[in-house]
């Protein structure tokens, strides 16, 4: 079992304070000493230029995937040269009339060091085994889909 952390801290610094009027900025601290200025979505009166709670939702399960599937290939001899995904979060209502995140698709594109990678029905199960080891995609019940490019 392992722990995980981040520290959260919001201060108001004088300003207004009503519905429409404070500041949805904070900051986000890690055990490394990595800082982050978080914000709500733009579309809820938050800063485009900070990191929201869905974006950093999107980027977790999309950077599981992926060192998820890296570490496979590693112990597979399958050798990486370069990961990108452009992963696509979804907010609408669920089931349940809520609003939730409730799709994810990653669309990784990897490049494979030439004859150190895997066929395409390799590549499929890889990517399959990656999303059900993935740590992040175990832990939500927002769907997670992958579109391997």
């Amino acid at each position: 079992m392992s722990e995980h952390r981040a520290s959260i801290h919001w201060l108001r610094n004088g300003g207004q304070f009503d519905s429409d009027g404070y500041s949805r900025d904070h900051e986000w601290a890690f055990d490394g000493g990595q800082r982050i200025t978080g914000s709500a979505a733009p579309e809820y009166l938050g800063n485009v230029a900070g990191v929201d709670p869905e974006e950093a939702l999107v980027a977790a399960l999309s950077s599981c995937h992926m060192l998820t599937l890296l570490a496979i290939a590693a112990k597979k001899g399958w050798v990486v040269d370069d990961y990108q995904d452009e992963a696509v979060g979804t907010l609408e209502k669920n089931s349940d009339g809520r609003l939730a995140v409730t799709k994810v698709v990653l669309r990784p594109r990897i490049k494979f060091a030439e004859g150190k990678g895997p066929d395409a029905e390799a590549l499929t199960r890889l990517h399959e085994s990656a999303h059900r080891n993935c740590f992040i995609a175990n832990s939500v019940k927002t769907q997670v889909t992958v579109e391997a490019r």
